[in-house]
């Protein structure tokens, strides 16, 4: 190699120190951000919260106030917001280039674009609210919603940012931290890890079970008192009354309700015409006994103290939340067997029934299966003549708990005289396998299950009840459900996964309109869960007039008609 070319190389060269510089790699490191200012935000953001907002306002299973669709909203616009971020940090990844500011053009063309779009789909909204009450005969919506919507959507909207946010800088915290010890962007990614982890165990763990531990004793608070009317029985028919094994005291508030209520012999009589017995009504609280076996168990003591087990008919009720059991699944049987029935419970929690559907299913399945068993050991150790009709019956997670203690169809067939559910939980277990293994060609709606050889569906009793053509011998196993109660379709896949009923006609009740969008349709029924008995009887998550037409499918009394029925429903109604 000549001279000129080795002082060349040598001169190119840098010096030794410097040359070290340059061999070694700059390690990259994580940065603290500048905190970005509270109510700044993104033009994508803006426009992807605005494209889901206006989403929002589509309709839904039920009539929503002002307040409800300002929070739905809310929420939804929310996800929206996220969603833009989103699409734009991979649109720029794909270009390479960082972000920009947006020009004053572009936010003056979303403003123009929002206040159309918003406008349009609040008018698209309220006409469909307005389809909707008028299918429940609801009451019309107040005109000062519109006002409602905005204002309460935007204060949501703004929170959930807020957070969002503040979650970001815990993990650009913890990722600083984990800096010292890892690169960059494993110490990014780790750090939302550990974030995510984190919270999932607070809210799995610590946070769920506390706020349920404290909803527990603020509501037994409540399940102390006493609604005022009801009384201490004076029959040895009731639990709690002269001669109970259970002490008035611990009976709960619905359980006292329950007791105390329902007809009389002579309202009994004067609807019969002929002389008519106190039905038998036992219970036992959660103050009762410590375990829902002990409960369960004190419940049958008291119940065959009472003659229960001498009557015609023995209904087996699970109850929803707080023990509550709705009057007209009871009531109608007692009128229907001229009071020669009996009927028994047990509450399994302090909560209301919407709280206890999310929370309470574990002790509903308990309660359910405990109860169940205690009668059918009682029921079955009798002779065989003088067995009363054991019939079972629930609603929505009284349901859920009704069905626990049978394993199918011909378990239902074998250990029953027939069963009422009312309003079924999407994740009631036989409710479920039924619906999924329906009879080909049968809407979800109204399945038929092995040609409706048992098991059935109706959303109105009062008419013919799928397959009609054929043959409903033996044990009767009826299912009421309305297309319109989102207890009976809110399932968490309603995310993600268009349900089957929304690929089907829609119900009486429902709009055509309603539609599966990703997210969206799961936050309006839940939106929607709250409400569900906010509604008209006959639809939502409200069967207490369809308990006479169920009951009398079931049962099938002797010489009882159309006219009864109606007789009936409205002795019903005018007590309620």
């Amino acid at each position: 190699m000549s001279s000129t070319r080795l002082r060349a190389r040598e001169q190119d060269a840098p010096a030794g120190p410097v040359r070290a510089q340059h061999a070694q790699r700059v390690r990259p490191s994580v940065r603290r951000r500048p905190l970005r200012r509270p109510f700044r935000y993104t033009l994508p953001g803006l426009a992807g919260a605005l494209v889901f907002l206006c989403v929002s306002l589509t309709p839904s299973l039920l009539p929503r106030t002002g307040l409800t669709q300002g929070l739905i909203s809310g929420i939804t616009a929310a996800f929206g917001y996220a969603v833009g971020v989103a699409v734009a940090a991979a649109w720029r990844a794909v270009a390479d280039r960082d972000a920009r500011p947006a020009r004053r053009r572009s936010w003056l063309v979303l403003a123009g674009v929002a206040l159309v779009s918003f406008v349009a789909a609040t008018a698209y909204g309220r006409y469909w609210q307005a389809r909707i009450r008028e299918l429940m005969d609801a009451p019309a919506d107040s005109a000062l919603s519109v006002l409602v919507v905005p204002l309460v959507a935007a204060a949501v909207f703004v929170v959930l940012v807020a957070v969002a946010r503040a979650v970001r800088r815990v993990c650009g915290w913890v990722a600083l931290l984990l800096d010292r010890w890892i690169g960059a962007r494993a110490a990014r990614v780790l750090g939302w890890a550990v974030v995510g982890v984190c919270a999932l165990l607070l809210l799995n763990g610590v946070v769920v079970d506390r706020l349920v531990a404290a909803a527990d004793a603020a509501f037994s608070v409540r399940d102390g008192r006493t609604d005022a009317g009801v009384v201490r029985p004076t029959v040895a028919e009731r639990s709690g009354g002269p001669g109970s094994l259970v002490a008035w005291g611990t009976l709960g508030r619905e359980g006292r309700t329950f007791v105390d209520g329902g007809p009389s012999p002579a309202e009994i009589a004067a609807f019969t015409g002929a002389p008519a017995p106190q039905p038998v009504r036992a219970y036992a609280g959660l103050d009762s006994a410590p375990t829902a076996e002990e409960r369960a168990r004190l419940a049958v003591d008291d119940l065959e103290r009472a003659g229960g087990l001498d009557r015609a008919v023995l209904v087996v009720v699970t109850t929803t939340g707080s023990g509550w059991v709705d009057p007209g699944a009871v009531d109608t049987v007692e009128y229907m067997t001229g009071g020669d029935s009996a009927a028994v419970a047990i509450q399994y929690s302090y909560l209301p029934s919407v709280l206890s559907y999310l929370v309470d299913s574990d002790r509903a399945r308990e309660a359910g299966r405990e109860l169940f068993d205690a009668v059918y050991d009682r029921w079955n150790r009798l002779p065989l003549d003088d067995r009363p009709r054991l019939v079972v019956a629930g609603e929505s997670l009284g349901s859920f708990g009704g069905e626990t203690a049978f394993s199918g169809e011909y378990d239902l067939r074998n250990r029953t005289a027939g069963a009422v559910f009312a309003g079924p939980p999407e994740f009631n277990t036989l409710f479920r396998e039924f619906v999924s293994d329906r009879d080909a060609g049968s809407p979800e709606i109204e399945p038929v299950y092995r040609d409706g050889r048992t098991v059935r569906f109706t959303d109105d009793p009062g008419e013919g009840i799928a397959p009609t053509a054929e043959p409903w011998d033996g044990p009767r196993v009826l299912y009421v459900m309305h297309p319109s109660d989102p207890i009976v379709w809110w399932t968490p896949e309603l995310l993600y996964a268009r349900p089957t009923w929304l690929e089907e006609h829609r119900g009486d009740d429902v709009v055509e309109a309603v539609r599966w969008i990703p997210f969206v349709t799961f936050w309006q029924v839940t939106a929607d869960l709250p409400f569900a008995g906010n509604v008209p009887d006959g639809h939502g998550h409200v069967y207490a007039s369809q308990y006479v037409d169920a009951w009398a499918q079931v049962l099938q009394p002797p010489g009882w008609d159309a006219a009864r029925s109606e007789r009936l429903r409205d002795l019903l109604e005018a007590g309620s």
